[in-house]
């Protein structure tokens, strides 16, 4: 049960930014004790992988802060964040490996599953994310985008280590997701009605 919240927590940061929570497994597997990757993860801690990702993380941060290039961003993120999630959740299960050599026999095996919640969860926290960031632009004239993105990187970061060091915190987190989702849905709809009600001229 722990090592499923624990993928889940890391599929979910994932969804606010990809390369977050690849980058702490990697970076706790290489220099602590706190992670022991599967062998078929293990080139998550590898020098160069951890440089390429804290490369990836640098262009995303600084994107991710730009109004217009934030959703910009977004779009390409779609498939980059679930991507990330499902190789989170993956390794947080002890998946065997993350190479698909075989198609057939990979889908035919049970190992498509992890991967597979990883990618659906890590999809819902990005498109969340994607929506609510122009309604955050719209509302504050581009001001808040920073001020958002940052906060999603601070969850992202603080949700990688909740999943790894105190699994059933994740639970609360994913509480509070939900709960943050219903709130801009409902804003959204509720700037729509007032456009929609405004008086014309």
């Amino acid at each position: 049960m722990l090592e499923v919240l624990t993928a889940s927590g890391l599929a979910l940061a994932a969804g606010l930014n990809a390369w977050i929570p690849l980058l702490v497994l990697g970076a706790l597997d290489r220099f602590t004790g706190l992670v022991d990757l599967p062998d078929g993860w293990a080139w998550l801690a590898n020098e160069w992988v951890l440089l390429i990702l804290l490369a990836l993380l640098v262009v995303e941060v600084v994107a991710d802060k730009v109004p217009g290039l934030d959703s910009l961003n977004d779009i390409v993120q779609t498939v980059v964040r679930p991507t990330a999630g499902g190789l989170a959740f993956g390794s947080g299960v002890g998946a065997s490996t993350a190479a698909v050599t075989d198609p057939e026999a990979f889908f035919s095996s049970p190992d498509w599953i992890p991967i597979a919640i990883g990618v659906v969860l890590a999809l819902g926290v990005h498109v969340a994310k994607a929506v609510s960031r122009p309604v955050v632009n719209a509302s504050t004239a581009g001001v808040g985008a920073p001020v958002a993105s940052t906060l999603e990187d601070l969850g992202s970061v603080s949700l990688a280590f909740i999943a790894i060091l105190v699994p059933v915190l994740v639970l609360i987190a994913l509480a509070v997701m939900i709960a943050l989702v219903v709130v801009v849905v409902r804003r959204r709809r509720d700037q729509r009605r007032r456009r929609r009600d405004a008086p014309v001229g």
